[in-house]
């Protein structure tokens, strides 16, 4: 078996070959690995949203939770519309860059937005 595969949607080590394609046993999900890495290399430089929208620069998206700002007593609430939005290259994981009314420039994660 290919020690280093894992399931795409919880990460769980323990998959295991059920004919063509791999099972998971945490979650019941099924896959070919091959078709998984051909879809992941057809669009390297693709940042989504949580609903798997693709995401560009100018959209307008919305806030799905709370958000703590770190370092201040801040919150973004959930339904927050944030205008205008620029994709970049967080090293940390923070890839949308934008001005959120009241609170300033701030950095978001595609993962708790939604294309609005």
């Amino acid at each position: 078996m290919d020690s280093n595969l894992k399931c795409p949607v919880c990460g769980c080590e323990h998959v295991y070959p059920d004919g063509a394609l791999w099972m998971c046993p945490e979650c019941a999900h099924e896959w070919n690995p091959a078709e998984t890495a051909a879809e992941n290399a057809g669009a390297p430089g693709e940042i989504r949203d949580a609903n798997g929208n693709v995401l560009a620069d100018g959209d307008t998206v919305t806030v799905i939770k709370d958000l703590k700002i770190k370092g201040s007593s801040m919150v973004v609430k959930g339904g927050t519309k944030v205008k205008n939005i620029r994709l970049s290259d967080g090293g940390d994981g923070h890839d949308i860059a934008c001005k959120i009314a009241g609170i300033g420039a701030m950095n978001l994660k595609s993962e708790f937005v939604r294309k609005a």
